[in-house]
């Protein structure tokens, strides 16, 4: 006989569905009220109730409704007028203050939801809180002059808090909540709410975006990391997904507030010899008169007539509205956030730290560095992020790189700090492959002093003696593309006589500076040792130093993916063009040999 089931469980389960169901109810009647008192002009006090409703919610799916129900509510009142324009009395102004706190308190109350533990709220949440911001844009352009549209700062700079601060839900317990107070760990911008906003709004929106980066660099610089140590990350987590920044001024046509697509009136000449620090060249009056300067010899070329459009005054001296239609506003901002960033990006655990850079290091010089106002301002963050080596010390290297060779950065060190990174562990760690393909980019230019690259090829070439097959597989390629590069360095393969290994080898491997190793007088005697390597790929690889040189230099992308596994399968799956030797008569074999004796058994 089955057991009965307890009548006390029973009665529980159904009290909790009844107060379920008089929660529901009771949300579904005061939105009726609001909506009749919203229509008649009569009292709001309902809004308090539902309000409250909504914090005591103890279920997300009451908690969903209430926050529903209170975005209808707070969209019908802002589209009534009721929180915008004059206030024709004081009594009036008394309601409007009222009901601008009830909104705050909704606001607060989405913020953070932006961290609760129910995935469907979260991006509820995020959805109101970018809607609620439209139509309060709306309707303050409606009350005021319709010809300078509004974008309500107030309200998305909490939008922009609570996305980089992510303050705790106020569902969560008490203890909970003092928890994700002190971690920062627990205060991260959730992925599913970043990629969300990041898809929806950030990367499509020309509105959104600028705000939001105003917006964030003067969060940044009011919260030091000391406070707010999951600032910088957050931050991190949303700039590093942005990949459609515009590049013309015509490519700023989308709009998340409508009234914001209105063209904007032209700004007023600058006044000449005045400069804006953000937006140098890029600030440049279009309509200012032609003058017979020396200094436009040194200019950049006209641009095509297309992309003249928009609006490219000094940046200082543009409203909110003509901002958005100027890419070296766009621009400003954009260098602003990211220049606000970097230096945080340091704070917390070195591990921390290093993997920040690491993130920052793979989007800079292809996200970051050409939307810039000035990139050689991020000088002093990229040398810095060298002195920690490894992988972060080479993308940083790639950095300084790209600033040297396309915005004139003077750099002097660059292949003194390069030469430093060749040390007995290059050849052995997993990034050895991206630090190949980099170093072949920044010596293949044919000005570099010979003594310079000898110096790169002879470090290698020592350090081989103790590599791996694999990496020996990727120096010999990128050996015969210097040499066939650099000419100067044949000598080095042809010196047989006077230096005949190390002992009279005149390289010294303590220098520091590539340019006074003394390689260019030594040989390349260890990449001729292997032609008697054990590896017969290496070895075979090895002889072609002794051949004409008459190959083409080799893909390297073809050597860098090599490792034991791969060198193995090739071995492996190798076709045998003759049979090897299997057996052997013992008839044939002397007596003095042994191996009678080794082949018996008994």
């Amino acid at each position: 006989m089955p057991p009965r089931q307890s009548s006390l469980a029973s009665s529980s389960k159904k009290r909790k569905t009844r107060e379920a169901d008089d929660t529901t109810l009771a949300i579904q009647t005061l939105e009726k009220q609001l909506t009749a008192a919203v229509s008649s002009g009569s009292s709001l006090n309902p809004l308090a109730d539902l309000l409250g409703l909504a914090l005591d919610a103890e279920t997300s799916a009451q908690l969903s409704k209430a926050v529903y129900a209170l975005y209808r509510i707070f969209v019908l009142i802002i589209s009534r007028g009721l929180l915008a324009g004059p206030d024709p009395s004081e009594e009036a102004k008394a309601v409007r203050t009222w009901l601008v706190e009830r909104l705050q308190a909704f606001v607060d109350l989405l913020a953070g939801l932006l961290k609760d533990e129910e995935s469907s709220l979260k991006i509820s949440a995020l959805d109101i809180l970018l809607s609620l911001q439209k139509h309060l844009s709306s309707a303050l352009t409606r009350a005021g002059d319709a010809k300078h549209p509004q974008f309500h700062a107030s309200h998305f700079r909490k939008v922009v808090s609570a996305l980089l601060l992510c303050p705790p839900s106020l569902r969560a317990s008490p203890s909970k909540r003092r928890k994700t107070d002190g971690e920062a760990s627990d205060r991260a911008l959730d992925p599913d709410v970043r990629d969300h906003f990041v898809n929806t709004w950030f990367s499509v929106h020309d509105d959104v975006r600028w705000f939001f980066l105003r917006d964030a660099a003067i969060l940044v610089s009011k919260h030091p990391p000391s406070e707010a140590p999951q600032l910088p990350g957050n931050l991190l987590f949303i700039l590093e997904r942005l990949t459609t920044f515009p590049t013309k001024a015509s490519e700023l046509n989308s709009w998340w507030v409508e009234e914001l697509g209105t063209k904007p009136p032209k700004p007023k000449r600058s006044a000449p010899g005045g400069e804006d620090s953000d937006a140098d060249s890029d600030a440049a009056d279009a309509d200012a008169d032609e003058e017979d300067d020396w200094r436009k010899f040194f200019d950049e070329p006209p641009k095509p007539a297309e992309e003249k459009k928009g609006i490219i005054a000094r940046v200082h001296t543009l409203t909110v509205h003509q901002s958005l239609y100027s890419l070296a506003a766009h621009r400003a901002v954009f260098t602003r956030a990211w220049l606000a960033l970097l230096p945080l990006l340091s704070s917390g655990s070195l591990e921390e730290a290093r993997a920040r850079s690491l993130r920052v290091l793979n989007v800079l010089h292809r996200g970051v560095i050409p939307h810039l106002t000035r990139p050689i301002l991020i000088m002093d963050w990229v040398s810095s992020s060298v002195d920690h080596g490894g992988t972060v010390g080479l993308l940083a290297l790639n950095a300084l790189f790209t600033l040297m060779k396309e915005y004139n950065l003077d750099y002097p060190s660059f292949y003194t700090r390069l030469y430093g990174f060749l040390d007995r562990d290059v050849l052995h760690l997993k990034h050895r492959a991206r630090f190949f393909r980099l170093t072949e980019l920044f010596l293949s230019s044919t000005h570099l002093p010979a003594t310079l690259v000898a110096s790169f090829v002879k470090r290698l070439s020592r350090l081989s003696l103790a590599a791996p097959p694999a990496a020996i597989v990727m120096l010999i390629p990128f050996t015969y593309n210097m040499l066939r590069q650099h000419p100067a360095l044949m000598a080095m393969i042809h010196r047989t006589d006077e230096v005949a290994g190390a002992a009279c080898d005149g390289f010294d491997v303590h220098e520091a500076n590539p340019t006074l190793t003394n390689a260019l007088e030594s040989s390349l005697w260890e990449l001729y040792s292997h032609r008697a390597h054990y590896h017969s790929g290496v070895a075979s690889l090895a002889k072609v130093f002794e051949e004409a040189f008459t190959r083409q230099t080799y893909a390297m992308e073809d050597f860098l993916d090599h490792t034991y596994g791969t060198l193995f399968d090739t071995e492996a799956k190798r076709k045998i063009r003759k049979e090897p030797a299997t057996a052997l008569e013992l008839s044939q074999v002397p007596a003095s040999d042994g191996l009678q004796e080794l082949w018996t058994f008994a």
